[in-house]
């Protein structure tokens, strides 16, 4: 049984939350507050498995409780926020500092979803799986030489992220240089929040991170992250690469997939590019990965260590995809390296 903090400062959130869960057997939600000071006391008490935690709330602010949460008691966070433009700035905020991952409870015209078709449970599931010490390696990984060289061998590098991915990305991205090879990110996130999770990503990192568009000229320097929603993340092109936007049906359980996006690597610059798969739920990602390798690319997985969930990094070890796991804070370093392809 997983048990359940939810914190909201709305009596009618806390309602709604409890009612989508309500019909799940393996969560129970345990007990709500109105407020952190409130929470922080139920915390102690109860000692919840996973907490969702509203980020606008009286006496103090969700993030500010948030930071507590991972310094004193490193805790599984969902952060339940809004889609738009404040919310999910302020949620991309929230994953930096260690969420699990983020949860709209409205879209962007400020409707309140009436159904998420167990999105909420799937989400509690994934956060339980994490231990509470999981989420420091991350934030504690030894870090890559900031100037690194760009191999001018390496076409693209091409990367994969879901649970814990936000916190992972602004450490191997602050890592690579300000003309590090175009780089192409399938992240697992609601769509609402991709295009503040590239501003965060940008304001932290020397290359300059964008949402991909169809037919953009993948360029050095530029790393594109996938919009979410409906599309998948491709590359096309042979002498000169782009993205594409792809419409199609969920390819591993998701859209975008982080499998479609590492076979069109493999298949329009097979040889001369890298893949990384990092931490994460599930096995999007592993096949492609393997599909990259037997193209002749260098390829990555995140160890079990560094990992917030050690899913999709497993996988892809399983299915001898990856020719490399390593630490997140040695990444960047072999990925931008020049060596030998095995």
């Amino acid at each position: 049984m997983i048990r359940v903090l939810i914190v909201d400062d709305s009596a009618t959130m806390r309602a709604l939350l409890m009612a989508r869960l309500s019909g799940e057997a393996d969560i129970e939600v345990i007990a709500t507050a109105a407020d952190p000071i409130e929470a922080r006391v139920l915390m102690r008490a109860l000692n919840p498995d996973v907490v969702t935690l509203d980020i606008e709330m009286p006496r103090m602010n969700g993030l500010d409780f948030l930071e507590k949460i991972m310094r004193l008691r490193p805790t599984p966070v969902i952060i339940v926020s809004d889609s738009t433009l404040e919310g999910a700035e302020a949620t991309a905020r929230a994953l930096e500092i260690g969420a699990v991952d983020c949860y709209a409870k409205r879209d962007r015209a400020g409707r309140l979803l009436t159904n998420d078709g167990g999105r909420l449970a799937a989400l509690i599931r994934e956060a339980a799986q994490m231990s509470p010490s999981e989420g420091g390696p991350i934030r504690a990984a030894e870090t890559a030489a900031a100037h690194l060289a760009g191999d001018a061998a390496t076409r693209m590098i091409a990367i994969g992220s879901s649970t814990g991915g936000v916190e992972a990305l602004q450490v191997l991205l602050g890592a690579f240089p300000a003309d590090c090879p175009p780089t192409l990110i399938v992240q697992h996130i609601n769509a609402g929040f991709a295009p503040a999770v590239a501003r965060r990503l940008n304001d932290h990192c020397p290359a300059t991170v964008q949402i991909a568009e169809t037919d953009m000229p993948l360029k050095r320097g530029h790393v594109y992250f996938a919009p979410g929603g409906d599309r998948h993340l491709i590359v096309h092109g042979t002498e000169r690469h782009f993205s594409k936007l792809r419409a199609g049906e969920p390819i591993s359980g998701h859209r975008p997939s982080i499998d479609a996006l590492f076979q069109s690597v493999a298949s329009a610059a097979p040889g001369e590019s890298v893949g990384i798969l990092l931490t994460g739920m599930g096995a999007d990602g592993a096949a492609g990965l393997l599909a990259m390798r037997r193209a002749g690319c260098r390829t990555i997985a995140q160890d079990e260590a560094s990992s917030t969930v050690y899913g999709m990094p497993r996988a892809a070890v399983e299915l001898g995809a990856a020719m490399m796991v390593l630490s997140l804070g040695r990444i960047a370093e072999q990925a931008l390296a020049r060596s030998n392809r095995a």
